[in-house]
This record gives structure tokens, C-alpha cells and sequence, in this order.
């Protein structure tokens, strides 16, 4: 349905119904507040089954990765009796730990992902909270994760839509290519200027 520019797809409705599940579920089953797996449920929604389960798979091992990280924050943080300066120097490293690990097992896709689920879960947890609380949070990002597929499987979008949505992905990577070539360009500018700058020292 479009009215104007403003259109309202079946991803966008299948993403709230998304919200409202986790919502339901976590009052139903008394989880506390739905926020991690409401978050991770729509980052994990695309436009149809397969694309949700290629992009589940590297949120999947984002949210594991995260998940143990945040963990061994959380038992790091209290052997050090829950010193600020662990929070201030162990949350950065592990930043940096997610990205080179996912990078190097070929899971970029995934790095936003987790380092989200490392701060949502790390940022979380109450003070004097048990482990359990913080192994429930992890469990949280794979609940939001698997509505996400279930909904994808159970609604399937028409092809017309999903024919549009594949269009305006693609227009998005186009733009994206574009920006990155022109940041390439930049680089090699820069890195030119910098021969030239020393040749003429020499």
C-alpha cells in the first residue's frame, strides 16, 4: 500500500507483528522485558524465508560470539568485584575481539550483530545479578531470532512485493558500491599526495 512516497510493505508488517510476538511471549512466560529479542528479531527479518535463514545463520553465530563475550565480561567483572575500570578497558577489547574473530571466520555480516548482542547484554545486567540472568539474556537474542524465521515461513510475501523489495536491496548495494568506490578514491588521492609530497623532500 503506498500513499505518496510513504509505503507500507509486508516486511514492515511482518516486523511489527514480529515485536508484538516477542512482547506476547515475554509476558506470557514472564521473561522480564522483551527489548533484546524484539531488537534481535527485527535485525534478523528480511523479505522472505531463505534470505532470513542465510542472514539468520551469520546472526546466529553474531549472537554466539556475542553472547560468550558478554559472559566472560560478566565473570570478569565480578572477580574484579565490579571494578568501572573493566568496563572502561575489557568492553572496548572485546569490541575489537568480536570484529577480528568474525572477520576471520568469514562472518562480516555478522559483526554489527554481535557486538550488539555483547553491549545489549553486558550494558544490561544489574549489578549483583546472577550468571543465570545474564545466560537468559543471550537466550533472548535467539528467541527474537527465531520468530523472525518462524514468521518468515509461516507469511510469505507476493512475488510482486517481494520482486520490489529484492529491487530496492539492490539499489541500496549500488549505493553503497558507489560510496565506497568514491571512499577508494579518496584513499588513493591521499596516498598519491603523500609519494609525491615525499619525492619532492627527497
Amino acid at each position: 500500500m503506498k500513499l505518496g512516497r510513504f509505503r507500507l510493505g509486508m516486511r514492515t508488517i511482518k516486523t511489527a507483528i514480529a515485536v508484538m510476538l516477542c512482547i506476547l511471549l515475554f509476558h506470557f512466560l514472564d521473561r522480564g522485558q522483551p527489548l533484546i529479542a524484539a531488537l534481535s528479531a527485527v535485525f534478523s527479518l528480511r523479505q522472505d524465508l531463505n534470505t532470513t535463514l542465510s542472514f539468520g545463520r551469520s546472526r546466529i553465530i553474531g549472537n554466539s560470539i556475542g553472547g560468550g563475550t558478554a559472559i566472560f565480561y560478566f565473570l570478569t567483572k565480578q572477580y574484579f568485584h565490579h571494578d568501572f575500570l573493566i568496563e572502561l578497558l575489557v568492553l572496548p577489547a572485546l569490541v575489537m575481539f568480536i570484529i577480528v574473530l568474525s572477520d576471520g571466520i568469514n562472518n562480516n555480516s555478522g559483526i554489527i550483530s554481535g557486538i550488539a548482542t555483547m553491549l545489549l547484554i553486558t550494558l544490561s545486567v544489574p549489578q549483583g545479578e546472577s550468571i543465570i540472568f545474564a545466560l537468559d539474556r543471550v537466550l533472548d537474542t535467539f528467541i527474537g531470532t527465531l520468530i523472525a524465521l518462524m514468521i518468515n515461513f509461516v507469511i510469505r510475501p507476493p512475488e510482486i512485493e517481494k520482486e520490489e523489495e529484492i529491487i530496492e536491496d539492490l539499489a541500496v548495494l549500488k549505493q553503497k558500491e558507489a560510496d565506497l568506490q568514491a571512499m577508494l578514491q579518496d584513499v588513493q588521492g591521499a596516498i598519491s599526495t603523500r609519494e609525491q609530497e615525499n619525492n619532492e623532500k627527497q
